[in-house]
């Protein structure tokens, strides 16, 4: 397959008429972004940024990243209901990581009134590299997990049909019918959905809480339009409507401009610049409230990479889902080496090894959105900087993984073609809903491909450094 994919790349004026055509294919299908120079207008739009080409990915890897799905669905679910689990894992974080206490000092606040909420629903997307290690068989490793505002679900849905059409122009008819279908939109609204009904208040909205600037707005809109689609009511607001509009009831019950919400759907929230003194009344006011929370708070805490590390522990994962041994060997065999930075004697060892080969790791923040990791000689530096203070305390380590470039063609508005050598990371969405104790949804609901040029160490699409992409499987 890949020897095909060579012989089409070696075509340059094919490629060139194709790019043409996969422009036109990605805003017909709706692969859209509002401007830098707008970003709260849809009046100006443009494609969001995706890959000539799509990109093979080992079948044997995908059904690995797709079978382990549900476990660490259910291993967020069961962190986030940990409390001392979160407590004692998090307790050196907060002493020198501000956001993290903030979002910890209402965690316990809510936990201390008593929780209003009863059906809890969690959308999260594990993200993945194939690492190729020193014997250049690849092998499937967890980056991250992401507990809040995992994005792209509704863009990714939109472009197969752009890659499908881009093979069809290069007479690749057949390979384009073995693009693997994805719908990850359909599926994020089945879980709201599904929170929603259980909910039980038929007149109630789905409130997705959104950023001030808005430049990814259409992907947000595949998932409302799903849920229009099921006669169900969404609101966008963002936090300082919360603040100046939002009360509970007696039964705290959440209400913004006369209208109960059901369902809050963060796709804001997840960094500190999204917080000020405000902003942060109007989350603890959300968190009090019976609506559902997507993610709860305690799920947010769940996700941060602090957990991450301590889930590598031997007997942790054991410790979490006791009495799931075949989820729990599912879920470490997609661990890369983890390692703790605390002030003793394992982070001193740790410390001294990083700053002695910074190419072997990569220096991880208590941080979602991307463009937040460190590497290399920047690694190195902010290292010798505070290697005898409690501030790394807010870091972990994590060994570097090394996928196989390929090369491909990354398309972005107002950029020349032209070929670059890339690696890509593979995202499964996972959707759950429990209620109470019962968990009444735990599935898998698509993928998301993204592909970035080598010479970029970290960052998303929507920090500007990744493209959309879609898996070839092989």
């Amino acid at each position: 397959m890949a020897m095909s994919w060579d012989a089409v790349l070696r075509d340059e004026e094919a490629l060139r008429e194709a790019a043409v055509v996969a422009v036109d294919a990605a805003l017909l299908e709706g692969v859209l972004m509002r401007t830098e120079g707008c970003p709260n207008a849809s009046d100006v739009v443009n494609y969001a940024p995706f890959t000539l080409l799509p990109s093979v990915v080992p079948s044997e890897l995908f059904e690995q990243a797709y079978a382990v799905q549900q476990d660490f669905n259910l291993l967020v679910d069961a962190i986030s209901q940990n409390k001392e689990f979160l407590e004692q894992t998090l307790a050196s974080t907060i002493k020198v990581d501000d956001f993290t206490a903030q979002l910890f000092r209402i965690h316990k606040q809510v936990l201390e009134e008593g929780l209003a909420q009863s059906v809890f629903l969690g959308i999260n997307r594990s993200d993945y590299m194939f690492d190729c290690g020193v014997y250049g068989t690849p092998a499937l490793k967890q980056i991250e997990i992401n507990t809040i505002a995992a994005s792209f679900g509704g863009l990714t849905s939109r472009t197969v049909a752009v890659h499908g059409r881009v093979l069809k122009v290069l007479g690749k008819f057949q390979e384009a019918s073995h693009l693997v279908p994805n719908n990850p939109s359909k599926g994020l609204a089945l879980g709201i959905a599904k929170a929603w009904e259980l909910y039980g208040s038929p007149s109630a909205v789905v409130m997705f809480l959104v950023e001030e600037v808005q430049r990814n707005i259409f992907d947000q809109r595949c998932v409302e339009n799903e849920l229009w689609n099921r006669n169900i009511r969404v609101i966008r607001k963002r936090f300082r409507d919360v603040f100046e509009k939002g009360s509970l009831d007696d039964a705290k019950r959440l209400y913004i401009d006369g209208q109960e919400v059901a369902v809050v759907y963060y796709r804001e929230g997840y960094v500190p610049t999204n917080y000020d003194q405000q902003n942060w009344e109007a989350r603890l006011l959300l968190e009090r409230s019976r609506a559902v929370k997507c993610p709860d708070i305690a799920t947010q805490l769940a996700g941060t990479k602090k957990v991450q590390q301590e889930l590598s522990r031997p007997g942790t994962l054991e410790q979490l889902l006791p009495g799931h041994t075949e989820a729990i060997a599912r879920i470490r065999a997609t661990f890369a080496g983890l390692y703790s930075l605390e002030v003793g004697e394992e982070g001193d060892r740790m410390v001294a090894a990083a700053i002695a080969d910074p190419d072997r790791f990569v220096l991880k923040p208590q941080r979602e959105g991307g463009g937040n990791n460190l590497y290399g000689e920047e690694l190195k530096q902010v290292l010798e900087k505070i290697r005898d203070s409690p501030e790394r305390n807010a870091y972990i380590l994590m060994d570097k993984i090394k996928p196989q470039p390929a090369i491909n063609y990354l398309l972005r508005a107002h950029s020349p073609l032209q070929a670059s050598e890339c690696i890509s990371e593979l995202g499964i969405f996972g959707v759950y809903v429990r209620q109470g104790q019962k968990m009444v949804m735990n599935k898998a609901a698509g993928h998301l491909l993204r592909t970035k040029a080598i010479e970029h160490a970290d960052g998303g699409v929507a920090a500007g450094v990744a493209v959309l992409d879609t898996p070839y499987v092989v």
